[in-house]
């Protein structure tokens, strides 16, 4: 564990060092760009959260998506053998990028194909958050603190659930719902207070930090076609037919994005990425939670 002197480093509530850590990287890093003529943002302002490693949900998650599936401490583990730290003495600090106003229009305006916004958001976006885990391990690693990004860590990798298909070892969206930011729809979007359209992160570190609020207990609460029976309007903005009440084809929407949006954004923007994105805009939860409506 840090010493003292270390954890004095980070001046005051460890929760505000490192939400001020988190927005002010995205509020100064030059990374944070579309890298179009403009060199526009590629998000906005992020969201915050925070679970404790040991929160029973992360076991609830592996046992449903398959024992592959790592959790904090297994992660933590795997990361540094010869530390000897428990799950309850870990803490996942989660982030929310969202899209731009500027982005969600374009992309609202879209029936087929993605935007050349959003596809840069997918692109250069993406790029962005693998700098922000970097330097959020970096910042907690410099004060005493020691840290891991799932997704930068080189275990991580996609595997096949015998129930859901296609799944990674960890889930940025998944640490995101248990960090309090946010449920799942029927698209397996999750809705967080700025909406679906949006990007995660997360990092894992040996810190203590209280658990934000999780003010929900079911994990679709905030999706109007599983609260309340109602909307769908992300079935009708789904180009490949992937989504129907009965949820979200993943193989459907794979080969959707490899098969047609890729070629089309390599075409048309001069970018190499699979993103589409419809789901996401031109829906009632695009930048909020309906349900609180």
């Amino acid at each position: 564990m840090p010493c003292a002197n270390q954890q004095e480093q980070a001046r005051g509530d460890l929760s505000v060092w490192l939400e001020s850590t988190i927005k002010e990287f995205c509020q100064v890093s030059p990374e944070n760009s579309l890298r179009n003529e403009g060199d526009d943002r590629a998000w906005g302002e992020p969201l915050v959260g925070f679970s404790n490693g040991g929160d029973p949900l992360y076991e609830t998650i592996k046992e449903d998506v398959g024992s592959f599936y790592m959790t904090p401490i297994e992660v933590f583990k795997k990361s540094f053998p010869d530390v000897n730290a428990s799950a309850d003495e870990l803490t996942v600090i989660s982030w929310i990028l969202p899209q731009t106003q500027a982005t969600k229009a374009d992309n609202r305006k879209e029936t087929q194909y993605p935007s050349e916004r959003w596809a840069r958001a997918k692109r250069y976006g993406e790029i962005f958050n693998s700098a922000l885990r970097r330097h959020v391990t970096e910042t907690l690693n410099s004060a005493g603190f020691k840290a891991v990004a799932p997704l930068l860590a080189p275990f991580w990798k996609w595997q096949v659930s015998e129930r859901y298909g296609f799944a990674s070892n960890w889930s940025e969206r998944h640490a995101a719902h248990v960090s309090g930011l946010g449920t799942f729809g029927l698209c397996d979007g999750l809705i967080t207070p700025v909406g679906k359209a949006m990007r995660c992160g997360s990092v894992i570190a040996e810190i203590s930090i209280q658990p934000s609020n999780r003010p929900y207990s079911d994990h679709h609460a905030y999706c109007l076609h599983f609260s309340r029976g109602t909307c769908g309007k992300c079935i009708k903005r789904c180009p490949a037919g992937a989504i129907s009440e009965l949820g979200h084809d993943k193989t459907k929407c794979f080969n959707y994005l490899a098969q047609v949006t890729s070629e089309y954004v390599r075409n048309n923007f001069g970018i190499e990425t699979d993103v589409c994105g419809l789901c996401q805009t031109a829906v009632p939860c695009e930048s909020r939670i309906p349900v609180k409506e």
